[in-house]
């Protein structure tokens, strides 16, 4: 009897020694920083499709919970198409759902906004889509975005 009763309390102890089965779901290897290589967004019906690889720059850094993201031209702001724009905040990720709140942006009308995208992670490529969308300035669109990893020099 006394056998039987240490066998059930080493398999008791056994089962809550911390060495749980791991789950099916891996966390996404979201943290990072990511170049933003095309942007496509559809609204009303109309595609717009931008190669951020040509006169633009757009990176998007995450860390474990928070993410900002830099726009600037290439031509250093000095033509016509001179831009900056910047933002970030918080975010959350279960599973593929990835939500961005933003706390701050260049384009103050997108502060305080939260959008929900859906991410995937293949290598070292990033697509992250969802709808944009704030009544208050018009914004209803569908954003793709596809971005690379960039690597850290060592």
């Amino acid at each position: 009897m006394r056998i039987l009763y240490l066998t059930c309390c080493c398999l008791v102890l056994l089962s809550c020694s911390g060495n749980q089965p791991q789950s099916n779901t891996q966390k996404l290897p979201l943290a990072g920083t990511w170049k933003l290589i095309s942007g496509t967004l559809i609204e009303k019906g109309d595609t717009v499709v931008t190669d951020y690889t040509k006169g633009l720059s757009f990176i998007k850094i995450i860390n474990d919970t928070h993410f900002s993201f830099l726009l600037h031209d290439l031509a250093q702001g000095k033509d016509s198409a001179a831009v900056f724009s910047a933002g970030g905040g918080r975010y959350t990720l279960r599973d593929s759902s990835y939500t961005e709140s933003l706390e701050y942006c260049s384009d103050r009308k997108w502060e305080g906004q939260e959008f929900h995208f859906t991410i995937t992670i293949q290598n070292d490529t990033l697509i992250q889509q969802g709808i944009e969308k704030i009544d208050s300035i018009g914004v209803n669109r569908l954003n793709i975005e596809r971005y690379v990893r960039l690597q850290t020099k060592q």
